[in-house]
């Protein structure tokens, strides 16, 4: 079998589903004996979580209005999740994005709102 490379196995990665991803995650757990996450604290930049959290928010649905396909489409776009999963959390509200950069959270809030939807920042 050819080995792959790290942009090969980040491009597979990004065609995957969110389910499919977590799926991967837990079998890397499961064979490697090492949670990701754990990894992702410990490189974390000093500066503690105070400027993580300044440097990362959560985009958050209160409500999508009256053009639900519109917020679903956006949903979809912005985070990959298949129709179910997107129309979940415009029909029940809640975490569309979690941890993203503060700009490409503002971006996709502006996104959500002018489909319809009430948004903010957490």
């Amino acid at each position: 079998m050819a080995k792959l490379t790290t942009q090969e196995i980040i491009d597979a990665i990004k065609e995957m589903k969110i389910l499919e991803v977590k799926e991967l995650v837990d079998a890397m757990k499961e064979e490697f004996g090492v949670d990701p996450s754990a990894v992702a604290v410990a490189a974390a930049p000093v500066g503690g979580a105070e400027a993580e959290e300044s440097a990362s928010k959560t985009v958050v649905l209160k409500d999508c209005g009256a053009t639900k396909i519109a917020v679903i489409k956006v949903i979809r776009e912005a985070t990959g999740l298949g129709l179910v999963e997107a129309k979940a959390i415009a029909d029940n509200g809640g975490n569309v994005k979690e941890n993203v950069p503060t700009a490409e959270a503002e971006e996709l809030k502006a996104k959500l709102e002018e489909a319809g939807a009430t948004v903010e920042l957490a």
